[in-house]
């Protein structure tokens, strides 16, 4: 972990003091709680994560067609029109 200093205003120690005590959890984890849900909510994803998600879809849905390895592009121009 890399140590980092932040200041709050008032109202925010407040809360996250408040929300630290009902999580039973310390302040500095309710802090990197939120960064990493403004992280993944911000659209900034590294490629690595990309490639694991795309890998993650492969198989996962089903259009009932027997030839859309073949005639994709056909299938394609025509949702796209």
């Amino acid at each position: 972990m890399v140590k980092t200093q932040v200041q709050l205003t008032e109202e925010q120690a407040k809360a996250l003091k408040k929300i630290a005590m009902q999580k039973k959890i310390p302040m500095a984890e309710v802090i990197r709680q939120g960064i990493d849900f403004y992280l993944r909510s911000s659209g900034t994803i590294s490629q690595e994560e990309r490639r694991q998600r795309a890998i993650k879809v492969i198989g996962q849905f089903h259009s009932g067609l027997t030839d859309l390895s073949e005639k994709h592009d056909e299938y394609l121009f025509v949702s796209l029109t």
